[in-house]
């Protein structure tokens, strides 16, 4: 079967998009997006082309957009084209380069399709995109549904690659004249997915050298597994679940004891409210202990312990959202943030200027546990490079942020000391000496 048969095969089969719908295809100039535009046009589906310049990489960046734009050109669809000020992005929300990028990228993908009329985005992943995604959630610990790839639709975003190796794209591509880019960045080992597809997948791919079709079989079972967990963690949740003005109760003594119990709660507390692996594994402990009042935090809901049971509500405008992180403790949440913790040694520390979503302190006048949680008035500490107190109030006031961000504003504490107004300034008193040895470095991602 040659690729533009199994390509149309693929598309029925999971009944992705047909010839009535409007497709808008996001090419980036890469192999994988020109061979998805080139089959899309043979099949005769109507289509346009969306292309994102982040401005990331300097000239490459321009002729990425002017090739893509030739191309669709060529085949006769409509070109359209968006310039990102990704770097200036970044800096404004303390998002990795990826997140800042998805962000972005996907929100023009909704506005220009409402605008124009199209009724599919279509996503150019392949079946070893998916297979490196299960790897990284692997290693992240995301549980059983992190491990079943990539959809295959998920709303009007479709991928209609899945099936295809990046083998298959390449020798179409070579075989079809399709002109294509490559990414310099592709090349880099900086980037975890890198790592895995230029270290890790061919050493196995050695081994055995059917590891992508056995690799997708094997995502095809677990996301049959997960979608059978999903119907059963369903009839759960209708015998252990309440809700009352707007608080959930999850009823631990309502689950069948047959069940693994930490593995029921993870489902309900991830699946319905968002909240993370590690959050869970706390939560589960501090049930062990008996622990009644504990409180847990997701991105908008809190969960308490209460009795046996678990409550879980919206958070509260005057929640002080307080969490403890213990020595070694490789990531926190707050808020719409995730702090990441990497202790290192002084020597290894290359650049001491750091944007502001980064903090090294010096490890050790640091007294943990630390505490993190939202600000309080009459909350003070003094501003990198200050010799005097400053109330983070008046900070707030001078750097001119807006009212619904400083209710998203978290200090991180040791003892009664602010150590980081997070996502601005660092205490003057943690700041690293040339007597540091030890360095706590944290860095803020949205989510």
């Amino acid at each position: 079967m040659t690729l533009i048969e199994a390509f149309q095969r693929y598309i029925d089969e999971n009944n992705l998009v047909t010839h009535d719908d409007r497709i808008l295809l996001t090419v980036s100039g890469g192999v994988d997006s020109m061979v998805m535009l080139s089959l899309f046009v043979r099949c005769g589906y109507t289509v346009g082309v969306a292309h994102c310049n982040f401005q990331l990489r300097g000239a490459e960046s321009d002729e990425d957009e002017v090739l893509v734009r030739e191309e669709a050109a060529r085949c006769g669809v409509p070109f359209y084209n968006q310039r990102f000020e990704t770097a200036a992005e970044m800096e404004r929300t303390g998002e990795s380069m990826e997140m800042a990028a998805r962000r972005l990228r996907y929100a023009w993908f909704d506005e220009l399709s409402r605008a124009e009329g199209y009724t599919a985005v279509a996503i150019a992943h392949h079946a070893d995109d998916s297979i490196e995604t299960f790897f990284i959630n692997l290693l992240r610990g995301t549980g059983l549904r992190g491990l079943t790839g990539i959809s295959t639709q998920v709303g009007k975003v479709v991928r209609p690659l899945l099936f295809a190796s990046r083998r298959e794209i390449l020798e179409y591509a070579a075989a079809n004249h399709i002109p294509y880019r490559e990414d310099s960045s592709n090349r880099s080992t900086k980037y975890l997915r890198n790592k895995i597809r230029l270290g890790l997948i061919p050493r196995i791919r050695e081994i055995n050298p059917k590891f992508t079709s056995l690799m997708c079989r094997n995502l095809a079972r677990l996301t049959d597994a997960q979608l059978f967990i999903n119907h059963g963690i369903e009839r759960i949740r209708e015998t252990a679940v309440t809700s009352s003005e707007g608080i959930d109760t999850i009823h631990l003594d309502r689950i069948d004891p047959a069940f693994p119990r930490e593995f029921v709660i993870y489902e309900l507390l991830n699946s319905a409210y968002g909240f993370k692996g590690d959050v869970i594994d706390s939560l589960c402990h501090a049930l062990e202990q008996n622990a009644t009042g504990r409180r847990f935090y997701a991105r908008d809901r809190v969960a308490t312990i209460d009795r046996g049971r678990i409550l879980v509500a919206p958070i509260a405008p005057e929640d002080e959202c307080l969490t403890t992180v213990e020595k070694g403790t490789p990531r926190s949440y707050c808020g719409n943030a995730v702090l990441y913790y990497e202790y290192c040694d002084i020597d290894t520390i290359k650049n001491f200027g750091v944007p502001e979503q980064i903090a090294q302190v010096d490890a050790d006048r640091l007294q943990f546990p630390l505490t993190l949680r939202r600000w309080k008035e009459g909350d003070w500490f003094i501003p990198f490079g200050m010799t005097g107190r400053k109330k983070v109030s008046d900070f707030l006031i001078d750097a001119k942020v807006s009212l619904p961000e400083k209710q998203r504003q978290f200090v991180l504490l040791s003892g009664d000391d602010i150590v980081w107004l997070v996502g601005r300034r660092i205490d003057d008193r943690y700041r690293l000496t040339s007597e540091t040895e030890n360095v706590l470095r944290i860095t803020k991602e949205i989510v």
